[in-house]
């Protein structure tokens, strides 16, 4: 008996079809799968992709692996779906004082986060009323 997925949500039917196969599969399999299943037309394929991506990474029961693969939280142990929040925010952090503008801070700040001053321009407290941001 052939199910009839045309009243399911896409990321429902991508449910059923991954707890079918049980692998792990590249987005484009998984989305014709989807689309073949629920009778998309070529043209409804192809204005739905879209949406069928986001909602695919925003809900909580599948996961990306990497190139492009997908599969179910619950086929994958932790440590392979983990991310370490700690990296990506040392990276940020990195990033950030990478691109500081050393005009918004005082000499205290930089000497207390380690920040290396590479402006060649010598602190003085002359007035600049060329730059009126500077007078405060």
């Amino acid at each position: 008996m052939t199910e009839n997925y045309k009243n399911e949500s896409m990321v429902d039917v991508a449910y059923s079809y991954l707890k079918e196969i049980n692998r792990s599969v590249k987005f484009n399999e998984l989305y014709d799968a989807v689309s073949e299943r629920i009778g998309f037309s070529q043209v409804e394929k192809e204005d739905k992709i879209s949406v069928f991506y986001t909602n695919l990474s925003l809900d909580g029961r599948f996961v990306t692996l990497g190139n492009n693969e997908w599969d179910l939280r619950s086929n994958q142990t932790y440590d392979k779906v983990h991310i370490d929040m700690a990296d990506i925010y040392t990276d940020m952090d990195e990033e950030t004082k990478a691109n500081t503008d050393f005009e918004e801070y005082s000499k205290e700040e930089i000497e207390a986060e380690g920040i290396e001053d590479e402006s060649d321009e010598e602190a003085d407290d002359t007035p600049d009323y060329d730059h009126p941001a500077k007078l405060d």
